[in-house]
This record gives C-alpha cells, sequence and structure tokens, in this order.
C-alpha cells in the first residue's frame, strides 16, 4: 500500500484491509491527477465510498458497489446533494435498520428511512470522536 498506515485517517486505521487499500489506491491516483491536499482526499473518500459504509468508528464492506449518497451521485468537481457521512443512504430501510441495530440507537424501530441515515451519521460521529479521545 503506497501509504504508511499511520498516514491513513484513524477510521481507516481501524478498519478492514479492503478499505484502506481502497482509499490509499485512490488517494495516490487523485495525488497524480491534483497534487496533494483536500481535493485528493475528498476524491479517495468519494471512491472508498463506493465500496463501502461507515459505521460507527470504522469502515465496512458494502454489500453492493454504489454511490453513498446524493453528493457522491453527482460527482464531479463540484458535487451537488448532501453528503451522509459514510452511511449508505441509498441502502433499503431494512439495510439501515440493522446497522442502526449493530449501534444500539434507541427508537430505531419507530424512525423513517431518512432518520435512520440520520441517526447513523450521528452516532458514527460520536463513536469516531470517542474513538479518537476528542
Amino acid at each position: 500500500m503506497p501509504e504508511d498506515f499511520e498516514d491513513l485517517p484513524s477510521t481507516l486505521q481501524r478498519s478492514p484491509e479492503s478499505a484502506r487499500k481502497t482509499y490509499a489506491e485512490a488517494k495516490e491516483s487523485a495525488e497524480e491527477t491534483y497534487g496533494k491536499g483536500e481535493r485528493a482526499s475528498r476524491t479517495a473518500y468519494s471512491a472508498l465510498k463506493h465500496t463501502h459504509e461507515k459505521v460507527g468508528d470504522h469502515w465496512e464492506q458494502k454489500e453492493e458497489k454504489g454511490p453513498s449518497d446524493s453528493r457522491a451521485r453527482s460527482g464531479g468537481q463540484d458535487p451537488g446533494g448532501s453528503s451522509a457521512g459514510g452511511v449508505d443512504a441509498n441502502a433499503s430501510k431494512e439495510h439501515l435498520y440493522e446497522k442502526a441495530q449493530q449501534l444500539d440507537i434507541e427508537g430505531r424501530s419507530d424512525m423513517t428511512k431518512d432518520e435512520l441515515v440520520d441517526a447513523l451519521q450521528k452516532e458514527s460521529d460520536r463513536e469516531t470522536r470517542r474513538a479518537r479521545g476528542d
């Protein structure tokens, strides 16, 4: 892998090799095109979100490849839409419910699909902050 493990974002350090490899390869390619910096990192995360989803403080392989939210779907240099922070907002409500169950999110049984996405994103952000010691 072109990037050192310690140089990876902390959520990727806690993730399976497939997520680390996807991010690192996409970032290396983006740096060749755009140079080092934020644009290369955003491009790498976009590639990662097509194959993995954020669950808690790490990334897990998605059941089906594809964009994770309306922002990832629009793509390009100036994407539109909104980001779900790595949560696969395009997944079925059943899948989102299972992830909410995995993270022990209270009230999940009564939530709409959009509410599940929001709750998963908030819980993932909380777990990431907790894992980082923030």
